[in-house]
């Protein structure tokens, strides 16, 4: 049997959507190549060249260890607050109030970084001062709070603060599009068989968003890992490796100390920093690869 003829409108679209999504691959294809051989240098470079450190590997690990525990705080913070958020919108607070709510969090996500970084710096981090000593007064005996308390409020969880208010539209934008497209008669189902509101939203609304939740929360973890102005400007970084979240001894990111250390850098210090961008791009790659893998096998087992 014959193929169909193909329009000639099909065809265009089809060569257009096919080089685009080429010109995606080639464009990453080269940041990583780039990145891959600008980063090579440092792996050799004598500990002289590197701020400090013995090797490549203590260099970056400190900044990893920042970037991953500035997102955690983050995403610990943002993904209750956004669920919570998306379903007051979405299925508890009528249509009147629920539309103002949407276009405030809206919003949230077009306010530049540097705002961000000039609000945690000026406002959040002093208020949170008088928290942070009473938390090393009486928490102190945990790792996460054994002070001594910073009096500036530059710290690693006023970061995390920040981060996770800059990830909470992202999340809740995409997770109250979830929960409004669950199907209504599946809600309807549930409240027609006695469940309360609460255990229609647990029994329907939550099965049916679940692959949609993990993908928000995988973006909004990528807006963390990759934050630089807004970290750099309210984190007071010196570069080691602890859990205290209050003092002023805090590690710092990958992104920011590109930022704050690339202007002045020269020679095998570019390359180091270069080297650490490129362990940013491959984490970067892995937890979307991970969100692609578990959102997959959702919609596999909803099917």
């Amino acid at each position: 049997m014959p193929k169909p003829r193909q329009r000639r409108g099909d065809l265009v679209f089809s060569g257009v959507a096919r080089a685009a999504g080429l010109v995606i691959m080639l464009a990453l294809a080269g940041v990583a190549v780039f990145l891959t051989l600008e980063g090579l240098p440092a792996i050799d470079a004598p500990p002289g060249k590197l701020g400090g450190a013995d090797n490549i590997a203590a260099f970056i690990w400190p900044l990893l260890f920042g970037t991953l525990l500035a997102a955690l705080i983050a995403l610990l913070i943002a993904t209750p607050l956004s669920l919570g958020v998306a379903l007051v919108i979405s299925l508890y607070a009528p249509r009147s109030l629920s539309r103002p709510i949407g276009y405030v969090i809206d919003l949230l996500a077009a306010v530049p970084s540097v705002v961000y970084g000039l609000w945690g710096i000026a406002f959040l981090g002093p208020q949170l001062v008088p928290a942070y000593i009473w938390l090393d007064q009486n928490m102190g005996w945990l790792p996460f709070f054994a002070g001594p308390a910073s009096t500036t409020g530059k710290t690693i969880l006023t970061a995390g603060i920040v981060l996770a208010i800059m990830a909470l539209p992202i999340i809740t934008a995409i997770t109250r599009e979830i929960f409004a497209q669950t199907p209504t008669l599946q809600k309807e189902a549930a409240l027609a068989l006695g469940a309360t509101r609460w255990e229609m939203i647990r029994l329907s609304v939550f099965p049916y968003a679940r692959s949609g939740i993990v993908s928000a929360i995988m973006l909004g973890l990528g807006r963390a890992l990759g934050e630089t102005m807004a970290v750099a400007m309210v984190l007071s970084a010196s570069g080691v490796v602890t859990f205290n979240l209050i003092s002023n001894v805090n590690p710092s990111t990958i992104a920011a100390n590109i930022a704050l250390q690339f202007p002045e850098a020269t020679g095998l210090g570019v390359n180091a920093l270069i080297a650490s961008g490129l362990v940013l791009f491959v984490i970067t790659f892995a937890v979307n690869f991970t969100a692609r893998a578990i959102v997959a096998r959702s919609e596999k087992r909803l099917r």
